[in-house]
């Protein structure tokens, strides 16, 4: 249990995983893993037979990090300190452990949550939206990404390098043993009304934000690509319906120069973010934080420092040509003002097209310069 002042309900929760130890014939230890508490929270749990560590770096990640790399069991439960977990479910986590399970989950949505446990916009937005978004990102089974009763095989998940230090710890784990293949189950847990008279320590939108911002970080595809995908499609499409329609009447809207200038923008916009996730995925799988995909992998063998190079200078001649065109016409016309049409037939798409070359040899360097990194898997960070 990670603890923080919790004097007034430490020894509720000791003697109530106790008493499940009891009931489920179980040989274990409670472990506090104490975050700084001053109100005498260490002291009531070792009278009660608990063993109590202390964690000097501040956080909800650091204590839990603290107490799992002291636990001495093969299994390790965690819960919060708070009386608001029904500890006495234990056994059932026990249970799924020894039938094979690496990890798991409770889910508080199966299991109850009581009147007065979870505010409102944690119980109807927050955490049904955050797990709904782990699940979408990264394939998971688990309901409630954000349950702090959860059980887990020790040496299975000290393989995963867990590192972060605040509250997003809970997504950080199940994430990562979701991407390391770890059988995940799930038990239906009820949560309770905590026992404190104090606010608790969780804070919504800070928190809130490290955990999304988390799962952002770790999920390149969502990030980048697809956002990409869609500027780029969009802006390409507009700048190509225009330089060909020489203008696009949309609801009484005439689309000229000004809107496939913007295209152009969008359509470059959405190419970099392309390209930076490209980079962010090959990067993380080079230092390990995430395991290689082999439909990324036969796309890199396919994709080579030598055909970037070819499809980049082949835009860039296709840009240039349309470009030396605009000029000749340019010219011929007296170099006087400059016609929409000629503008927005060659220039716009032979400027677009020669920054998309200049970009892809460029970024097929750096790709390629990833690619010399030792791959390093993240059971050996």
């Amino acid at each position: 249990m990670p603890c923080l002042n919790e004097a007034e309900t430490i020894k509720k929760c000791v003697l109530e995983i106790q008493q499940a130890f009891r009931d489920g014939n179980l040989c274990g230890e409670v472990l506090v893993a104490d975050n700084g508490s001053n109100d005498g929270s260490q002291q009531i749990a070792e009278e009660l037979g608990a063993r109590v560590v202390q964690v000097p770096e501040k956080g909800y990640g650091s204590a839990l990090q603290g107490g799992i790399a002291t636990a001495r069991g093969e299994y390790v439960l965690m819960g919060d300190a708070d009386a608001s977990y029904d500890f006495s479910h234990i056994p059932r986590f026990v249970d799924a452990l020894r039938d094979g399970a690496d990890l798991v989950m409770g889910n508080r949505f199966l299991g109850g949550i009581q009147l007065g446990a979870m505010p409102w916009k944690h119980q109807y937005i927050g955490n049904p939206i955050l797990s709904w978004i782990g699940r979408l990102f990264f394939k998971c089974p688990a309901g409630d990404f954000h349950c702090g009763l959860r059980g887990f095989r020790k040496d299975a998940i000290e393989r995963l390098g867990l590192s972060t230090t605040g509250m997003e710890f809970a997504s950080e784990m199940v994430i990562k043993a979701t991407l390391q293949g770890l059988r995940i189950e799930e038990i239906p847990t009820v949560l309770r009304p905590d026992g404190r008279s104090r606010p608790p320590h969780l804070r919504s939108w800070r928190d809130g934000w490290r955990h999304l911002r988390f799962m952002l970080l770790y999920c390149p595809r969502w990030l980048f690509l697809f956002a990409g995908f869609v500027f780029f499609a969009v802006g390409i499409l507009l700048v190509g319906a225009i330089a060909v329609l020489g203008r696009v009447e949309l609801g009484g809207l005439a689309l000229s120069v000004n809107t496939s200038l913007s295209a152009a923008m969008l359509g470059l916009v959405g190419f970099q973010l392309l390209t930076v996730g490209t980079f962010a995925r090959q990067y993380a799988s080079a230092v390990g934080l995430q395991p290689p995909n082999p439909m990324v992998q036969q796309a890199e063998e396919r994709f080579s420092l030598e055909v970037g190079i070819v499809l980049g200078l082949g835009a860039s001649l296709v840009g240039g040509g349309l470009f030396v065109s605009a000029f000749l016409a340019w010219r011929s016309a007296g170099f006087g003002a400059m016609s929409a049409e000629l503008t927005v037939s060659r220039v716009i798409p032979a400027v677009t097209l020669g920054m998309i070359g200049v970009q892809t040899i460029f970024g097929s360097f750096l790709l390629s310069m990833i690619g010399l990194m030792p791959q390093r898997s993240s059971e050996t960070k």
